[in-house]
């Protein structure tokens, strides 16, 4: 049997490290360095200061860092059965992962992959064991991890390493959610989040510690932009990030220089009230639209929204659930397709097939010509 992850280890990854204070005793900016499980830490030598994502720079630095640690065999036009998986694996990783848009998480997948299929050969890439990954997993990135061994598994043949075609298994999609917001639950939740007193020995403080989570379903629901862009966006210019103009009133959701992906995210305009929020929010001296404590969440939103939607009786909730909102709002207001679909980011084509049957003009036409009298 592979050898199974440890829960505890993270792997490795990127911290910055914080700057020594100078002379005039004001801080350096910080070295984005990477840390591993058996204590090394490694400087990629990129300065930096606080922000939700590191800068491309840094990431691709992660990503080498990674593949030093492989070594693939490239004996060309072996059969299958010669052929082990970690070298399938091994060599998407070191030449097409950092093409990606996101190379960490591509690198990160294949550890992932690597941990269950690393000591079989090619050949045992069946059904089943495709179908026992899945069970293995227990989780729906199963699918997605799956889709990159596939990937792996065609480039590994088409540079001529192995002269058989060996199909990968994907378990089914799971069935798309339609769950969203009505402007009532929409406000309950906002305002369980304003709300919320931190809790310490049985009693409520005077802490208010979810008001960040009110920001973000701001944010979230009334521009449709995903959790990860809302929870890393600054409230003004900054490398590797995305960022708000609050001059123009334009939220720019990828960051400069990074590559745009099937989940696009073009900017966006903000809504005048939204955009008066986010002024008042600068004015008080917030530098990211979503922060805690002066810094970017991240991706650490989950927890706190899990507490506020319990607060807000609110089920089958998630961060992802405002997007949906978000796009069936417009769509209830009748909002023009392409207008709309250029707001959420998202073709026309996925707008109309996933959304369109709450478009105010859905159906009309039918149900009026339905009980019309002929002429």
């Amino acid at each position: 049997m592979a050898r199974e992850m440890s829960a505890e280890a993270k792997g490795p990854r990127l911290w910055l490290k914080p700057g020594n204070r100078g002379s005039d005793g004001k801080r350096r900016p910080g070295t984005w360095t990477i840390k591993d499980d058996n204590g090394v830490r490694v400087s990629t030598g990129i300065r930096g200061s606080r922000a939700g994502r590191p800068p491309p720079e840094a990431q691709e630095a992660l990503a080498q860092y990674l593949l030093r640690r492989r070594h693939v065999s490239r004996e060309r036009n072996r059969y299958a059965d010669e052929v082990a998986l970690a070298d399938v694996i091994r060599l998407y990783a070191e030449e097409r992962a950092p093409k990606q848009a996101r190379p960490v998480e591509v690198i990160r997948r294949c550890e992932t992959l690597m941990a269950w299929w690393g000591d079989r050969k090619l050949s045992e890439v069946t059904g089943r064991t495709c179908r026992a990954y899945v069970d293995h997993r227990n989780a729906p990135v199963a699918r997605r991890e799956l889709e990159d061994l596939r990937a792996a598994i065609r480039y590994h043949h088409a540079e001529g390493y192995c002269r058989e075609v060996v199909s990968v298994v994907l378990p089914e999609r799971g069935p798309a959610r339609d769950r969203w917001l009505t402007r009532s639950e929409a406000a309950r939740l906002i305002w369980a989040a304003w709300r919320y007193r931190e809790v310490q020995k049985g009693s409520p403080t005077g802490r208010r510690s979810r008001q960040h989570v009110a920001r973000f379903v701001l944010v979230a629901l009334y521009t449709g932009t995903r959790a990860s862009a809302v929870c890393g966006a600054s409230l003004g210019p900054i490398q590797g990030g995305g960022w708000i103009d609050l001059d123009l009133g334009v939220f720019y959701r990828r960051a400069s220089g990074e590559r745009e992906t099937k989940k696009r995210r073009p900017p966006v305009r903000l809504p005048n009230r939204l955009l008066a929020h986010m002024r008042r929010w600068r004015g008080n001296g917030q530098t990211y639209a979503v922060e805690w404590l002066g810094k970017p969440v991240g991706t650490g939103v989950e927890k706190a929204f899990r507490g506020a939607c319990k607060d807000a009786e609110l089920v089958d909730v998630t961060p992802h659930t405002l997007r949906h909102t978000a796009a069936t709002w417009l769509m209830q207001r009748g909002t023009d397709l392409w207008e709309a679909a250029g707001y959420l980011g998202m073709t026309v084509e996925t707008l109309e097939r996933t959304y369109g049957h709450h478009h105010a003009d859905h159906q009309k036409q039918a149900a009026a010509n339905i009980v019309r009298k002929a002429r």
